[in-house]
């Protein structure tokens, strides 16, 4: 009994030591990783971590009051895991988030980015097709959105990394006449480490400004090469959809989310199909009837290349086993 008992703690031991090993370990690579720029990607994308994407951080919410929330755990699919504080972001902000990080893209980590409202505004599809058409509305909704973003505290894990600070770590006027600058945590750099990232195609999302559900079902399953089956309550969730929210029984909430699958996500599906053909990409979905949502769509260049490589891998290893497996002859 003695001797179980010491190994047993021998046994805790040495999971505690492995347990620090790998947080050191981990440390030193997020250290690394923030001294490198943001991963190069093309004019024609947006970057945009995984965690942010596949979650309801930026969510598919109406326009009007935000509700406050302090260090609230954010719907997320699995493997991630965000602590959110500040007021309630959406698809707007991703799109003003998402054109800073494009900015940024081209800096060193912390250092300043500078850019006019007018420039942001025309990087992010304001101002009508030429962007010409920028208001003093556009400009005042622009500042909200960054003071919004500067306030934005989040706490993200996303194995094995982990980043907790502001999106935006500091925003201020920068010589008068509508030009800002902003600085980005260098830390964040770690939420774009090899496929935690995704390049959003900005041509199919700009197309869908406006329609904040289509633009986070295009983000949710531009991240993944082949998408798995989700159920429509599942969608509801993870998009922060408020469809239902004040149902007080089970037939109000079932019938909330009936009215939001034929209302909202089968639009939503559709009208993400139709921004995809134009720009030469098959997108293709099925709402079952038994609450199954199938979409298969076209996966991008370096989803391609991730696809072929695992199934090298798979090939590999097969090839291995045979061997092994394998009658010897002699």
């Amino acid at each position: 009994m003695e001797a179980a008992t010491k190994g047993t703690t021998r046994l805790r031991q040495a999971f505690t030591a492995a347990d620090i090993l790998a947080r050191i370990n981990r440390r030193h690579l997020e250290v690394a990783s923030a001294d490198r720029q943001l991963p190069s990607w093309p004019e024609s994308a947006r970057g945009v971590p995984n965690s942010m994407l596949r979650s309801a951080l930026f969510g598919a919410i109406k326009r009007g009051k935000r509700r406050y929330m302090e260090r609230e755990p954010i719907a997320c699919r699995r493997g991630v895991s965000i602590f959110y504080t500040g007021l309630r972001l959406d698809q707007p902000d991703l799109d003003v988030w998402a054109g800073v990080l494009h900015l940024a893209r081209l800096e060193r980590p912390g250092n300043r980015i500078e850019f006019s409202e007018r420039k942001l505004l025309r990087l992010i599809g304001r101002g009508g097709p030429t962007g010409h058409n920028i208001g003093k509305s556009d400009r005042e909704w622009l500042r909200k959105v960054l003071a919004r973003l500067n306030g934005a505290v989040v706490d993200v894990v996303q194995e094995p990394y982990g980043y907790q600070g502001r999106l935006i770590d500091e925003v201020f006027p920068s010589n008068g006449g509508g030009r800002w600058a902003v600085v980005l945590d260098p830390q964040i750099r770690v939420l774009f480490n090899a496929e935690t990232w995704t390049a959003i195609d900005w041509a199919v999302r700009r197309v869908l400004i406006g329609h904040p559900l289509a633009q986070w079902l295009h983000g949710f399953y531009s991240t993944d090469a082949a998408p798995l089956a989700y159920r429509v309550e599942t969608l509801h969730r993870l998009c922060g959809s408020e469809a239902g929210a004040n149902a007080k029984t089970d037939v109000e909430r079932k019938k909330a989310l009936h009215d939001w699958v034929g209302d909202s996500l089968q639009p939503a599906l559709e009208a993400v199909q139709r921004a995809c053909g134009p720009a030469g990409q098959s997108f293709l979905f099925d709402i079952r009837g038994d609450g199954l949502v199938n979409v298969i769509r076209t996966p991008s260049a370096s989803q391609q290349r991730h696809l072929h490589r695992r199934a090298s891998s798979a090939r590999n290893i097969d090839d291995t086993r045979g061997d092994r497996t394998r009658p010897q002859g002699g």
